[in-house]
């Protein structure tokens, strides 16, 4: 899966004149250090643009199949959705929305997290798309896998499933609704 991220990217970024760096992948169970400091497998998988990794927790992934989040392409979604972080990264988004959320602070910022998350959803669909362009990628029921992931870790549904109310003024990744919708427009706009 990784390998086809760097190939996609680096196709795109070539149109753009620009040059993709990939980042490398770190797989961890219990706990990691990276360069962003150490986390633990409550954490899940990160990016870390710090040292360009991508950290993959392998419990995460059980997790996820008994969220409703099962199959292959659930696990391809989640890769795709940290590897969109690294773009963010290295085309300057990222360091433009934690500035702007140091201006804004509070809801605000947690509004322009979700945006972020949302994108980056954007982004692992784009990557589908275009991987599944370059060859027979995609098999029957893998979109429905990665929608159904999406909807899995959605902030309202992980809420709900902790038994807490829903507060959507702390959400800092998107309703399940919101994260569907992004990688779906991702799979479909390439």
């Amino acid at each position: 899966i990784l390998g086809t991220t760097e190939e996609v990217w680096t196709e795109v970024f070539a149109e753009r004149n620009a040059t993709y760096e990939p980042p490398a992948m770190v797989l961890f169970t219990d706990i990691v250090r990276s360069g962003c400091g150490t986390a633990s497998s409550q954490t899940g998988p990160f990016y870390c643009p710090l040292d360009r990794k991508v950290y993959l927790d392998l419990g995460f992934f059980h997790e996820l199949a008994r969220m409703g989040g099962a199959g292959d392409f659930a696990a391809a979604y989640v890769i795709g959705h940290e590897v969109g972080h690294h773009v963010q990264n290295l085309a300057g988004t990222a360091d433009d929305v934690r500035r702007r959320q140091q201006q804004a602070g509070g809801e605000e910022a947690n509004s322009l997290s979700v945006r972020l998350e949302l994108q980056a959803d954007c982004y692992a669909g784009m990557w589908a798309n275009r991987a599944h362009q370059r060859g027979t990628f995609l098999e029957p029921g893998d979109v429905e896998e990665g929608l159904a992931a999406a909807a899995a870790i959605g902030d309202d549904r992980l809420q709900r499933n902790a038994g807490r109310a829903v507060q959507p003024e702390s959400f800092t990744h998107g309703t399940s609704a919101q994260r569907q919708e992004w990688l779906r427009r991702g799979l479909e706009s390439g």
